[in-house]
């Protein structure tokens, strides 16, 4: 007779802690790529239609809420980046009503839509820039300009200060038309907004009221540490950055050590505010909460203060990069331990945990953790407390798609060197969804992509996967189910390593199932005794495991002679006999 690992609960006790949650607590977030998620009218590019297309699909896996990359109006200089108008959908990505079309079908659907916020700059195509270019009194201060300064070896005019974009070369560009420099941290085409003028900080607040009028569930701000650069000096001059000797390439970003460009005081306070505004919203227009996730590449303390500062409240989400940028693929499993408890230790009272492993700024998951760990990184972002972020396609297991130099649109690849661009490249994990095994991978009905399709895509796509019994996409969703149950919605995180290759831990909330998660990020398979380290008893039930384990869903095995297998990752729960007692290891 099967045994089966569901205890006897009071539904109704546990149900009552699920009713107390935010919608937003312990959620699942999507991103979507609208360029290259699904492109409904054949011209090769994604747009707003074709998400709206695939909503169902999100619900089905379990997904809270889905945040989109800009759509905002852009000459896609950074595409959609550059914003020429914060109030207008991008025509490339359809109309004002297409959106509207998408927030009905999400409403009825249950997904949530949350949108990317691009408050440092915009495109120079902007109506704002041109105006401040112009010198128009209204506008001439909604960017950094400065006159730039007289260099003392050649009588020439130069920028007036070292500092760098983050594409490579200075951040000073000069206008002919205004006779100054303006700064721009990102790309050219992207000049920084000044918000040190209180017209532009109100601006930009009207851009959120606005788009929370249409019915978004709230915002993923960019680039949130270049906001405010240190202000003038008392010689009305802008201070050079020290140098980062460790970086020698003068061009290269990490040149310079950016104390004066990235991470100003001012620039939590700014995110306290658009909290507020959005705390605000509610109380004004009702609704469920809207949330703030803010991206900010900077360090662990930094990160957490956006939590708030204790008076305060900041982010929602403020996103895990301590635990993204780190260097997971070369990591022992001791150093990955360390970083999950580092964050549980130092979150503020009240707040929730966030993952993150992968987004549209960085190399696939699978691509820089290992096509074979995959799956067990995936199981280690579900498995966690708090809320999870899944970067779309990491759900199949995508990979990288080799784009040449010459072929490169990403500014930050072609920046780069023919040698140096592909580490830098965002265009190998922007490449279209993979949705089936039509031609280009049924992410369009026309003849061609705006970048490639992975030639993998006729056996790596959704639809192949829900097919398969046992798959990337299977898994995925057999975690997002797993994540609803007590012990992970609230049960406490015992976390450990063995040696240098097993994390193992367990999810437990009194009353409820135990789990323990083991993964080996190693190459070679260990046996190891899991009751050493979690009681589960003389039974334990596989829940899921990696696409190349040799166990199975739903196999019964002994905890005391557990074989983690190389580079995959398991789900254990106790299991229980028809009288709801467990198998304890030393009941005879």
């Amino acid at each position: 007779m099967k045994l089966f690992a569901s205890a006897i609960v009071i539904v109704i006790a546990l149900a009552s802690d699920c009713w107390a949650k935010d919608w937003w607590e312990n959620g699942n977030y999507y991103q979507i790529y609208p360029r290259s998620f699904r492109d409904s009218d054949g011209d090769g590019i994604g747009d707003l239609n074709g998400i709206t297309e695939k909503l169902q699909y999100l619900k089905d896996i379990g997904f809270t809420a889905t945040w989109l990359s800009p759509i905002f109006k852009s000459p896609m200089a950074d595409f959609g980046y550059d914003i020429s108008d914060f109030y207008q959908i991008h025509p490339e990505y359809g109309t004002m009503e297409d959106f509207e079309r998408m927030i009905k079908k999400a409403k009825e659907v249950g997904i949530k839509i949350i949108l990317d916020f691009v408050p440092n700059h915009s495109s120079d195509e902007n109506e704002w820039f041109r105006k401040s270019e112009d010198n128009d009194p209204e506008y001439r201060d909604f960017y950094v300009w400065h006159n730039g300064k007289i260099s003392s070896l050649t009588g020439e005019r130069e920028p007036p200060s070292n500092w760098l974009s983050a594409f490579r070369y200075s951040a000073w560009q000069w206008s002919e038309k205004r006779q100054q420099y303006y700064l721009h941290q990102f790309a050219i085409k992207q000049p920084d907004l000044n918000y040190r003028n209180p017209h532009v900080v109100e601006e930009m607040k009207n851009v959120m009221r606005f788009w929370l009028g249409k019915g978004i569930a709230g915002f993923r701000i960019d680039a949130v540490p270049f906001l405010f650069e240190k202000d003038l000096g008392s010689n009305n001059n802008y201070l050079d950055e020290p140098v980062n000797e460790n970086c020698p390439d003068p061009n290269d970003y990490c040149h310079l050590h950016h104390i004066y460009t990235n991470d100003q005081p001012e620039t939590f306070d700014m995110a306290y505010q658009w909290r507020a505004l959005a705390d605000e919203f509610k109380k004004e227009h009702g609704g469920d909460t809207r949330i703030l996730m803010t991206e900010a590449y900077t360090s662990f303390e930094n990160i957490m203060k956006f939590y708030g500062d204790g008076l305060r409240n900041g982010s929602h989400i403020p996103f895990n990069f301590d635990f993204l940028s780190s260097e997971l693929n070369y990591s022992n499993a001791q150093e990955v331990v360390d970083h999950i408890k580092k964050w549980m230790a130092a979150m503020p009272k009240g707040v929730h945990a966030n993952w993150v492993l992968g987004n549209h700024d960085n190399h696939r998951l699978a691509s820089r953790l290992g096509v074979n760990r995959a799956d067990l990184f995936n199981i280690l972002l579900q498995t966690l407390p708090g809320n999870a972020v899944t970067y779309n396609g990491e759900e199949l297991g995508m990979t990288d798609v080799f784009i040449s130099w010459e072929d490169s649109v990403d500014p930050q690849a072609c920046n780069a060197s023919p040698e140096t661009y592909y580490a830098v490249s965002r265009d190998v994990a922007r490449t279209p969804y993979q949705w089936d095994a039509s031609n280009l991978a049924g992410f369009t009905s026309g003849d061609h992509s705006w970048l490639p399709v992975a030639t993998n895509y006729t056996t790596v796509n959704a639809l192949a996967q829900l097919r398969a019994p046992q798959s990337h996409l299977q898994i995925f969703k057999k975690l997002v189910k797993l994540r609803k149950e007590p012990s992970f919605q609230d049960g406490e995180l015992k976390i450990q390593a063995i040696e240098d290759d097993i994390v193992i831990y367990s999810r437990e909330k009194k009353g409820s199932d135990l789990y323990v998660i083991v993964l080996n990020l190693g190459t070679h398979d260990k046996t190891i005794n899991i009751n050493k380290y979690y009681d589960m008893g003389k039974k334990a039930e596989i829940i899921t495991t990696s696409m190349q384990s040799k166990m199975v869903d739903g196999q019964v095995i002994d905890p005391t002679q557990f074989v983690a297998q190389a580079e995959v990752g398991t789900v254990l729960v106790q299991v229980f006999d028809i009288h709801g007692r467990y198998y304890h290891y030393d009941t005879v």
